[in-house]
């Protein structure tokens, strides 16, 4: 297994893994299931601005993705980027989190980026040890800010200085 640049024909193994977190945890915020043409339009757009996407894949299965983009689009934010990371269920506590996320913030030194922000469930206490383990402190939470499986929903940004 190694952490590699996402081409178009691992699309489709990182949808799944999307469409899983969504149906099954509330690490991401919504309830409705995106489409291949959605994750690729995302995908393109994340290419046209230079940042990657990043998957820990064996050939073709796909057991991890990682990303970053823009956290806003005001000028004065351009050397901070907001990152995503998730691995498939049945491959979790395995370090692949850890790598992809290690990864990405090589690729956002080397772009010459300045802060990465990651917005967490404040009940992900996995995500949250993974992301501290790696130098991100707590940097905000927001009570209450959204709402999945009839429940409110509390987020934890966290941010470490590159």
């Amino acid at each position: 297994m190694r952490i590699r640049d996402a081409t178009p024909a691992d699309l489709p193994g990182v949808l799944a893994i999307y469409n899983d977190i969504i149906a099954t945890s509330t690490a991401i915020y919504t309830s409705e299931p995106t489409t291949l043409a959605e994750r690729t339009a995302w995908w393109e757009m994340r290419r046209a601005r230079g940042y990657p996407l990043i998957v820990a894949a064996d050939r073709d299965e796909i057991f991890a993705f990682g990303s970053f983009g823009d956290w806003r689009t005001s000028p004065g934010y351009v050397s901070t980027v907001e990152h995503t990371v998730h691995v498939r269920a049945d491959c979790r506590r395995r370090g692949l989190g850890r790598a992809i996320v290690t990864d990405l913030i090589e690729r956002a030194r080397a772009l010459g980026k300045h802060v990465m922000l990651g917005g967490i469930d404040a009940d992900n206490s996995a995500s949250l040890a993974l992301h501290e383990g790696l130098g991100f402190e707590r940097a905000a939470l927001h009570r209450q800010v959204a709402r999945k499986f009839d429940r409110w929903l509390d987020l934890v940004f966290v941010q470490r200085l590159l």
